[in-house]
């Protein structure tokens, strides 16, 4: 059994401790469960007022990792999880990847560092997953390319030979058709439906999604 931190105490790391509870419940083997000891964040006070039984053990900017320690990675927004992650790195941290038991990768997936994925996601064949990939309940289909610290949010819809490019944002029930790019940093509002290429940066919303300043 190996020690685990949740890097982030806000509602996604909250999220997150369950998920890790339902694997330590789920499986038997015991070297596959994780002691889980709590929470960095650079909030002492993130959990003030939410039901939850491990607290905040420390401060992000402030930590040092121990050899055998594990790190699950609880950051949504791209660009901090980015820097949080190799802020913590390069003091020596590793982290785990955390997938929840109703979850499925494919044999033929190619899956990076510190991937996150909620219940009943699912990567398909042939896919290329980053690292610190944050999947929430989502599909991603046969040959999609997921680039290094994207976040997907919940029920979105990956078709195949879709191309995600580093630290895209999907807000929820976001659709993507088949074999579009979505460039850098890009960020697809709730519920857009994405018919052509994104640029880089671009932020686009609706239905087909086009770009918008909000």
């Amino acid at each position: 059994m190996k020690d685990l931190i949740i890097v982030g105490a806000g509602g996604f790391g909250r999220e997150l401790l369950q998920w890790v509870k339902d694997i330590n419940y789920r499986i038997e083997n015991t070297d596959e469960k994780w002691n889980i000891l709590g929470f960095i964040d650079d909030d002492p006070n993130a959990l003030e007022g939410y039901a939850c039984d491990y607290g905040v053990i420390g401060r992000i900017r402030d930590w040092i990792p121990k050899e055998g320690q594990r790190y699950a990675m609880a950051i949504a927004n791209p660009s901090i999880k980015e820097q949080v992650a190799n802020m913590l790195k390069t003091r020596g941290a590793v982290f785990a990847r955390i997938v929840h038991p109703t979850a499925s990768i494919s044999d033929y997936a190619d899956v990076g560092e510190g991937l996150v994925m909620y219940p009943n996601s699912l990567i398909s064949v042939n896919t290329k997953i980053g690292d610190f990939v944050t999947l929430l309940s989502s599909s991603v289909g046969h040959d999609a390319e997921i680039g290094d610290y994207c976040t997907i949010s919940s029920y979105c819809d990956i078709t195949g030979g879709v191309k995600l490019e580093e630290r895209v944002f999907l807000g929820s029930h976001a659709a993507i058709v088949p074999r579009r790019r979505i460039k850098k940093d890009a960020y697809v509002a709730a519920g857009s439906v994405v018919v052509s290429n994104v640029k880089d940066n671009a932020r686009v919303m609706g239905n087909p999604a086009v770009r918008m300043d909000f």
